[in-house]
């Protein structure tokens, strides 16, 4: 039984996959359904997406982050162009728009996908603040957008590396955005006691 929206701020979020194959229809895309599926797991908040699939073009990506932050979504994800490619520029088109650099997001998803592969190190993924939205670079293949966002865990569930996404309900609070709330059993958000919401009544 789904839980009354009422109880939880609704939310707009962006989701933007970005490849020149996927975009021009040669395979199909994974990036766009791996970020809903796995958001709409996460969050008790009733989601609004929008959605993007576009080319590696620098340009063509700032534009489409800035449209989405004006359209009011308080968090947008891309997924795909950040390693050392000569094609790969989200990173640059991110960093084009930001307004503030928040260079914690990047550390953490390298050193949790480092326990899985080497390469890891060639991956160039970044996070920025542009007005009252997070935008976060992720991986370009659905199971290392899972491990980045959720972290590394035991057989058991017990969290041994946090994942980025635990970090993200607070950064959106204190740049002005809406209460995100989180499924402990796929990511368990931290606050500091002062910041966590008493929950409204049903």
């Amino acid at each position: 039984m789904s839980e009354p929206s009422a109880l939880h701020d609704p939310v707009k979020i962006g989701i933007v996959s970005i490849s020149d194959r996927a975009s021009s229809g040669v395979y199909e895309d994974k990036g766009l359904p791996a970020l809903q599926d796995w958001l709409t797991r996460a969050l008790h908040n009733p989601i609004t997406f929008e959605s993007r699939l576009i080319p590696d073009e620098q340009d063509g990506i700032s534009a489409a982050l800035i449209e989405l932050v004006n359209a009011g979504c308080c968090l947008v994800l891309t997924t795909g162009g950040t390693g050392p490619a000569l094609r790969d520029v989200t990173p640059e088109a991110t960093l084009a728009v930001a307004h503030k650099e928040m260079p914690g997001f990047g550390e953490q998803m390298r050193q949790i996908s480092l326990k899985f592969v080497p390469t890891a190190i060639l991956s160039r993924q970044v996070a920025v603040v542009r007005d009252q939205s997070l935008i976060i670079n992720l991986p370009g293949q659905p199971k290392a957008i899972a491990e980045t966002l959720e972290g590394l865990k035991e057989a058991d569930g017990k969290q041994i590396v946090p994942g980025i996404f635990a970090a993200v309900p607070y950064c959106v609070d204190l740049i002005g955005g809406p209460y995100l709330e989180t499924r402990d059993e796929v990511c368990k958000a931290f606050r500091p006691k002062n910041a966590v919401r008493a929950p409204r009544p049903a």
